[in-house]
């Protein structure tokens, strides 16, 4: 019983930055191929495709720093709150670059065909990393409540 409790425990911190990682890199995915296609049909600002289709990367940032602030001691007593914390944490962080991913790719391709939305096709995409921030900072919150 105390091994599943310590590996629940070993779970949990580990899994903000690798759910938050794997939302990443199918986020920038989305992103970066709207921005190869866009650049095929435009004649200039490439960097703001490529610096939008980055935008999902800031949920592995948030990752590491739930990873970090999670207890570094596992013990029977904190697995368990390690294990809901970080896993739940790490879907939000997960699903949300994947969302921010496919709004980053639609804010891509209305500004190719009509440069001047540009910056308002981009509030989507940061709407839901205000959702990410959300788990972000309550899961450093709670992470301050957990037994050490």
């Amino acid at each position: 019983m105390e091994l599943t409790a310590i590996t629940l425990g070993w779970i949990g911190l580990y899994a903000p930055l690798a759910l938050g990682a794997v939302g990443s890199m199918i986020g920038c995915l989305r992103g970066g191929m709207a921005a190869c296609g866009a650049m095929l049909e435009v004649e200039s600002g490439y960097g703001r495709y490529v610096g939008v289709a980055a935008m999902p990367s800031s949920q592995t940032i948030y990752g590491i720093v739930v990873t970090m602030a999670l207890p570094a001691a596992i013990s029977p007593e904190n697995s368990p709150g390690m294990f809901a914390l970080g896993a739940l944490s790490g879907v939000a962080l997960m699903v949300s670059a994947l969302a921010q991913g496919s709004a980053c790719a639609a804010a891509i391709n209305s500004s190719k065909s009509k440069p001047e939305v540009f910056g308002i096709s981009l509030a989507p995409a940061a709407l839901i990393e205000g959702f990410a921030v959300f788990a972000f900072v309550f899961a450093l919150v709670l992470a301050g409540r957990l037994p050490s």
